[in-house]
């Protein structure tokens, strides 16, 4: 009987002693993966920025000079960034974190390249799980789709074109998924009029309510 208590005794401190060393393994894993994740998000924004707004346009750290705004992502109570280029003290331009909310497989994360005249720099993709060979041509790596946004303004395109071109606008779907450019542009859009509305605050608001 004593023995027949011990193995069960044996073998349920074994299994306890695997489950917790699993439970470690998950954890470990989850831990490194999302540090993985936060990395490549972050080498993803320094080289966006410095596609969007080349260097020799701003004698400011465009990286600390950024401020956290909420009401751009209200409806996903998620605060953005808005990185500010300046020349001798002036505004150049700001790079803005924007999220698309509606795309194919969920969030889609950009950087939202506008010039101080409301003119667009460029736009770049930092983070999406849209479907492999369809919605992820909207990556500067896959296409050039994303390019065409350089040079796009409030002023040069008519409300009505700044959609898809299924929708009557002049930007471009992919076959087989107009989901996702639909909300790349919509967003881009509603970026751009943000930055309108808002210019004087977004240049004048100290950076130091930026830092974290």
């Amino acid at each position: 009987m004593n023995e027949t208590l011990n193995k069960i005794v044996i073998s349920a401190v074994a299994l306890g002693a695997f489950s917790i060393l699993g439970l470690g393994l998950v954890a470990l894993i989850s831990s490194a993966t999302e540090d993985k994740i936060a990395l490549n998000e972050r080498q993803s924004l320094l080289q966006g920025l410095k596609q969007l707004v080349p260097e020799n346009l701003y004698d400011n750290d465009i990286v600390a000079d950024h401020i956290l705004i909420s009401d751009l992502n209200s409806h996903l109570k998620t605060p953005s960034a808005i990185y500010r280029a300046r020349k001798n003290g002036q505004p150049v331009a700001a790079v803005i974190t924007a999220i698309a909310p509606d795309g194919y497989n969920g969030d889609i994360k950009l950087l939202v390249g506008i010039l101080e005249d409301g003119t667009l720099s460029g736009v770049r993709v930092v983070g999406h799980k849209e479907t492999p060979g369809l919605g992820d041509k909207i990556e500067s790596s896959r296409s050039d789709w994303i390019l065409s946004f350089s040079g796009k303004s409030l002023i040069n395109l008519t409300d009505q074109e700044w959609a898809v071109k299924r929708d009557g606008g002049v930007f471009d779907q992919f076959a087989g998924a107009t989901i996702t450019p639909r909300a790349v542009v919509n967003r881009v859009k509603l970026t751009l009029q943000y930055f309108k509305q808002n210019k004087e605050k977004i240049f004048s608001l100290s950076e130091t309510a930026g830092k974290d």
